[in-house]
């Protein structure tokens, strides 16, 4: 038996990043969904999961400054 077949939270967790992506069988929605009603720790994973993405898209957008990019390309280590 695995440990998400043991743990209802491990399998959620396993299920998190498919559901944001919206490609679970309509199954495995109802699944994760049912847990997500009960379970107020994976609920919480959740929002902050949906919310790291929102961010994330937010930055991509968003055009860095010069200023940035030379701070970061003066960080990079040459892989030698």
């Amino acid at each position: 038996m695995t440990d998400a077949a043991k743990d209802p939270c491990a399998h959620c967790e396993e299920m998190m990043q498919p559901y944001l992506d919206h490609i679970l069988t309509e199954a495995e929605v109802i699944e994760a969904e049912a847990h997500l009603d009960e379970c107020d720790w994976c609920r919480r994973r959740y929002r902050f999961e949906e919310s790291l993405r929102v961010y994330v898209r937010q930055v991509v957008t968003e055009p860095m400054p010069d200023a940035l990019k030379q701070k970061l390309a003066a960080l990079r280590i040459p892989l030698n």
